[in-house]
């Protein structure tokens, strides 16, 4: 076996199709001497790894893996490799992640594991979730492996408008997910963490559809100019009012805007008519944070001295779980609601598990989903926001 070239892979990627990234990983692998290479991106709603044919067919790519009871699902909810020995060597299978984001999990058979093998493989993985990154925007393919079945036109439009779903540093993680993820249409969030300053949007437009995606669009690129301005919390909030009630007149955005400041834990936060974030610590939700809400965005006429703020001080280890009201509105005809008290209690039962921020996003996204037998009468969203402490002296 010889040592993996990553220099030249990435030089191959340089000219290359964006399409072809499975063949650069499958030259590369030739190098663990691996054979059978798969690469799997989870599709939208997060249930199964849908597998990426590369275009010379050495691998038998025909079927989909299930994230809740395969071994290529391990490997992606854990983040870790997984083995299993066969008749012709042992199959491994390690997480493919873009960023912070993990997206997916490449598959290959070596011979044998030991350490060394182990690594190269790891470095595979993050190979793959590089150049994937990188050339994922100028080609269709990967996001057309990652659909189950078509997206609406909505949901199309929505999941372009939004950034990774995972970020993770040394001081800060959070984990988003929302659904129905095959036809989403009006809950959306942003996020960006620029030096010290993390700053977080969640939004949940009136009505479905393509209207409620174009009135997110227009909250999103609202949010996102005022934050780049480096506008205050109070600016951005009537912002998005006046924004909502030029453009769409007769409709209206519930949402909060928040600001964290990852070296002491301090946040601030506006509420426009939004159901309130829980604050889970140790383990625990220990409360339902407060903040006086305005009416929703487009309804308030707000000048931004009038907006109220709320602040609270995070410990090393808090994590905030922001939601939208389709999370705790969800319900079957005749049948009792999600609830705020359901969902506090899973996340504690999730957090005590010391379960990765995205997974514990995935599984209560998934018992939503349950609890309304998989027929969402409007879009659930949840973000969850830790924040770890500032960063160790070195």
């Amino acid at each position: 076996m010889q040592q993996l070239d990553l220099g030249a892979s990435l030089r191959a990627s340089h000219l290359a199709d964006p399409s072809s990234i499975p063949d650069i990983l499958l030259r590369a692998a030739g190098r663990l001497d691996a054979t059978d290479v798969v690469v799997y991106l989870v599709d939208f709603g997060q249930t199964t790894l849908e597998p990426v044919p590369d275009r010379s067919a050495h691998a038998d790519v025909s079927h989909s893996e299930e994230v809740a009871a395969s071994m290529a699902g391990r490997a992606f909810t854990d983040q870790q490799v997984t083995t299993a020995e066969r008749p012709d060597g042992v199959r491994v299978w390690v997480p493919i992640v873009e960023g912070s984001d993990r997206t997916g999990v490449l598959a290959l058979t070596v011979a044998a594991v030991d350490e060394e093998v182990v690594r190269g493989c790891e470095e595979l993985g993050l190979l793959a979730g590089n150049l994937i990154a990188t050339h994922a925007r100028s080609t269709d393919v990967y996001n057309l492996y990652r659909r189950r079945h078509a997206l609406s036109l909505a949901a199309s439009m929505q999941w372009d408008l939004l950034p990774p779903l995972v970020l993770k540093t040394d001081r800060l993680s959070v984990a988003c997910l929302l659904e129905p993820a095959y036809e989403v249409g009006g809950d959306c969030f942003d996020y960006a963490l620029n030096d010290a300053d993390f700053n977080i949007a969640v939004i949940d437009a009136m009505g479905h559809g393509v209207a409620a995606a174009l009135i997110a669009a227009l909250t999103v690129g609202s949010y996102r100019h005022d934050r780049r301005e480096a506008r205050s919390l109070e600016y951005i909030h009537a912002s998005l009012d006046a924004a909502m009630a030029s453009h769409f007149p007769e409709a209206f955005a519930t949402g909060q805007v928040a600001q964290v400041d990852v070296d002491t834990g301090v946040m601030t936060w506006t509420n426009a008519g939004h159901p309130c974030p829980l604050l889970l610590r140790d383990g625990q939700v220990i409360r339902q944070l407060e903040c006086q809400p305005s009416l929703p965005w487009g309804l308030g006429a707000l000048d931004e001295r009038s907006v109220a703020t709320a602040t609270e001080s995070l410990e090393p280890g808090d994590a905030v779980l922001f939601f939208t009201d389709g999370v705790v509105e969800a319900a079957l005809p005749g049948g009792g609601r999600f609830g705020v008290d359901r969902l506090a209690d899973l996340a504690g039962q999730h957090a005590s598990k010391e379960l990765q921020p995205e997974e514990i996003v995935r599984l209560l996204v998934r018992a939503v989903i349950e609890h309304q037998d998989h027929g969402l009468a409007d879009d659930a969203t949840i973000v969850l926001m830790q924040w770890d402490g500032p960063t160790p002296p070195t």
